[in-house]
């Protein structure tokens, strides 16, 4: 794997379904060699953004979001158990500066599915546009590393659990931040302040 780190903990000869990769590795944006997480959040942000998906109506939004969850704990943990804890370079060094100590749970960069799936989470129901869609991803990105509790405890949950719901609890305060960024600009700057 181009850019990666090998870890000790990384099994070895292990394969899993081409159907498997390709979804947990966000269709194969997880390979990027540096900021895999960014590219499957971007990936996630791409598919919102699929007329009926999310964005526009949100119709499909709660069926994606639980079905995305379920083929992710799936998928993330057999890539997990094939791949065990390989991190890129990049991974490798934010783990160490936000995310001190071991990790119990491998959580390979390539799996990105999690951050797809955050990604939406981060963005439901919080309207359309580039305002709330960059907000929304911006935040996303710092709590998924910055991991704030309850995230950084269920990460410790095994096989796919732990990869996904870290995630999703870091979408859930990116949409809780979203909603109140925006709602401070329409306040503040849009109403002119509270004259």
């Amino acid at each position: 794997m181009i850019g990666s780190v090998p870890h000790p903990e990384a099994p070895e000869g292990n394969r899993v379904p081409f159907a498997v990769r390709f979804i947990a590795t966000g269709f194969f944006t997880g390979y990027i060699p540096w900021a895999s997480g960014t590219f499957g959040s971007l990936a996630g942000l791409l598919l919102f953004l699929i007329p009926g998906a999310g964005g526009a109506t949100g119709a499909m939004l709660p069926v994606l979001l639980v079905l995305g969850f379920g083929i992710g704990v799936y998928t993330a943990g057999r890539m997990a158990d094939a791949e065990g804890n390989r991190l890129t370079r990049s991974a490798a060094a934010a783990k160490a500066l936000f995310q001190p100590g071991a990790h119990a749970q491998a959580d390979p960069s390539i799996v990105v599915i999690d951050e797809i799936v955050g990604m939406w989470v981060s963005l439901a129901g919080i309207g359309t546009g580039p305002a709330p869609f960059i907000t929304a991803f911006i935040l996303f990105r710092l709590f998924d590393v910055l991991k704030p509790e309850p995230a950084r405890s269920l990460e410790r949950l095994p096989r796919g659990w732990g990869i996904m719901l870290d995630d999703v609890v870091a979408g859930v305060y990116a949409n809780a931040g979203t909603r109140v960024v925006l709602f401070l600009w329409t306040l503040f700057v849009n109403g002119r302040g509270m004259s």
